[in-house]
């Protein structure tokens, strides 16, 4: 693992670090938020997952998240979203290939070799962290936006007992019914749509639910509701009287001015979880 930089921060310090990755076969990239407590003790993380054509660094310095993480006492991780480099397939679309990893392991070409993103956030970045980091592994929540918001929904689903929070800004909610989600499962996993089912929020949350608090927000402005369909994950919880909150909230889009906006609602939330 390399440093490519570490900047004080509300007292903490906001390190951006890169390493060979056996997952995706390529050097990945993440950021890492430590608070100012983990000078002394292991604190407790929070995961944040970005969405379609983003990398580390586009949460890292536009979520402002680093200032409520700090008065919380707990650090940030920023992954990227996909593999990059020279060898590493792409796509001239904007929704499929680097940037568009949509936290799968592909299995179909030309993107097995390297798009192994499930692998690496849930398996292969937390043993880095964990053994490199004060971090405490006992005590993680995980946060997402768009395709993020998807991915952190559908891992901490899959993993129960791991994190004790999850949150999300503007999930893809039903992928296997969206362009988003259906034209990437399809590349990524192939045709066989009971391949999609374990990667679709909603048919997780009818089939096993979270066994933690659930925060999700979603603008009512945002222009890619179609896409989102947050419809049909508030019915499933609903219907499955999930423990959580889905706040459609008025005017707002799919941005970064979003995001910012409810990100001290976020990690409070994920705070009180991981302190409680």
């Amino acid at each position: 693992m390399k440093t490519i930089s570490e900047n004080r921060a509300f007292g903490g310090m906001q390190g951006v670090y890169t390493h060979s990755s056996e997952a995706t076969g390529c050097d990945m990239t993440f950021g890492l938020f430590l608070p100012e407590e983990a000078e002394s003790d292991p604190v407790p993380l929070v995961w944040y997952l970005s969405g379609l054509t983003c990398t580390h660094e586009n949460a890292m310095v536009k979520a402002g998240a680093q200032k409520w993480a700090a008065a919380e006492g707990v650090a940030l991780i920023f992954p990227d979203t996909s593999p990059r480099g020279e060898g590493v397939a792409n796509h001239a679309d904007y929704d499929l290939g680097q940037g568009a990893g949509f936290y799968v392991n592909a299995t179909e070409t030309p993107w097995a070799p390297h798009f192994k993103m499930w692998d690496y956030v849930t398996d292969e970045l937390p043993r880095l962290l964990f053994n490199a980091f004060p971090l405490d592994e006992g005590r993680q929540g995980i946060t997402g936006h768009s395709m993020g918001g998807h991915g952190a929904l559908t891992i901490a689903m899959s993993f129960p007992g791991r994190f004790r929070s999850v949150s999300a800004f503007a999930p893809i909610a039903n992928p296997t019914q969206s362009d988003w989600g259906r034209k990437q499962f399809t590349a990524y996993l192939g045709e066989d749509e009971t391949k999609w089912a374990p990667h679709d929020a909603t048919l997780l949350m009818r089939k096993r639910g979270f066994d933690g608090p659930i925060l999700i927000d979603q603008g009512a402005s945002d222009q890619f509701l179609d896409l989102l369909k947050p419809e049909a994950l508030a019915e499933a919880m609903m219907q499955r009287r999930q423990n959580g909150a889905f706040r459609m909230q008025k005017g707002y889009d799919h941005s970064y001015f979003f995001v910012s906006t409810f990100m001290e609602d976020h990690i409070g939330f994920h705070a009180s979880a991981l302190y409680a």
